[in-house]
């Protein structure tokens, strides 16, 4: 089947038509955008992925929650909202334009309007903000021990241990993205534990629970992690990465993706009971509901055309399971 994306021969030099919506997708980096941007702050912006900061930032908002210790003042407001700065654009932004660096053979198969592959930004510019990224994540987060007055500087090594998990998930000779189970893995720890436990330990002292506890939820956000993959099968059949689609076919790893996204959250639920918060747990029992129904309605029935839609409509009740879960774990006292 030809791509739809791909001129035939007979109409290559034709404008193509602009997609409504297209130029709101390019800025925020994603599916379905077209190239032809011309100015650089917004071709640096695409490369940093907007649209991927958001899990991050609710993930400080979580573990702000799960510290117990949160309370609304100026002070914390401004503290909380740095810390979403270093998890969302510096250290995502980071994340996102190494990524694209890596991946630009690929890109060029499966997304060829992103700014590396068409040419809209130059290798020395990327980087350059590669660089300026990364420095400015491990200045802030250093601040942020300071501020928070930390004993050990754990925000800072949270950053480090991300940066090199960033680079080892998209640079050879690792390149973690190539092994489904690892790479997704890898992804959704840097989008649940990372900044959970960056926003925990602004306000709480960070405690292995609460490490180990997001790391296992962490396997729900591998099966986020998986539906990603689903947008560049034909390229990473191309180019021999072991995705899960490539490994195991589009509809068996609709269901690991699915399954994998629901049983921990489940799991996550009887941890709540377990430590007497069975209040939370029933209510985020109620918003995997949902997320298995919108699973049925549009991604296991057509995941290659239907991802973008799956994520938009069932995300928002895991993301905030997420917050119901730090809740939770605050007023446990863990």
């Amino acid at each position: 089947m030809s791509n739809p994306q791909t001129p035939s021969p007979a109409n290559s030099d034709a404008p193509k038509p602009e997609v409504k919506g297209s130029k709101a997708r390019q800025l925020m980096g994603m599916k379905g955008a077209q190239s032809g941007e011309t100015n650089v702050w917004k071709i640096r912006l695409q490369l940093m992925k907007p649209i991927t900061w958001i899990p991050l930032i609710w993930g400080v908002v979580c573990g702000a929650a799960s510290s117990g210790s949160y309370t609304w003042t100026l002070e914390n407001v401004l503290m909380a909202a740095a810390c979403m700065l270093l998890s969302g654009p510096l250290m995502t932004g980071y994340t996102q334009t190494i990524n694209d660096y890596y991946d630009r053979e690929i890109d060029a198969i499966n997304e060829p309007y992103r700014p590396i592959p068409s040419g809209a930004i130059s290798i020395p510019q990327v980087k350059t903000q590669v660089f300026i990224l990364l420095i400015g994540g491990w200045i802030l987060a250093y601040g942020l021990d300071v501020w928070a007055q930390n004993e050990f500087p754990t925000i800072t090594t949270i950053a480090v241990v991300g940066a090199f998990l960033a680079y080892i998930y998209s640079a050879p000779p690792l390149k973690l993205k190539q092994n489904g189970w690892l790479g997704n893995y890898a992804l959704g720890a840097s989008y649940i534990t990372l900044p959970w436990c960056a926003g925990h330990a602004l306000f709480g002292d960070l405690n292995l629970t609460i490490v180990f506890l997001t790391m296992f939820y962490s396997l729900a956000g591998l099966g986020i992690a998986i539906v990603n993959d689903f947008k560049s099968v034909e390229g990473d059949r191309q180019l021999g990465l072991k995705s899960l689609p490539v490994m195991f076919g589009v509809g068996t790893a609709a269901w690991i993706c699915v399954l994998s996204i629901d049983v921990f959250q489940a799991g996550i639920a009887a941890y709540l009971m377990s430590i007497q918060q069975n209040a939370y747990a029933v209510l985020l029992i109620l918003l995997i509901i949902p997320q298995i129904t919108f699973q049925d309605m549009y991604f296991l029935r057509d995941p290659l055309e239907n991802d973008v839609k799956y994520q938009a409509s069932a995300q928002p009740f895991l993301v905030l399971g997420m917050l119901v879960t730090g809740l939770a774990i605050g007023h446990s006292g863990l």
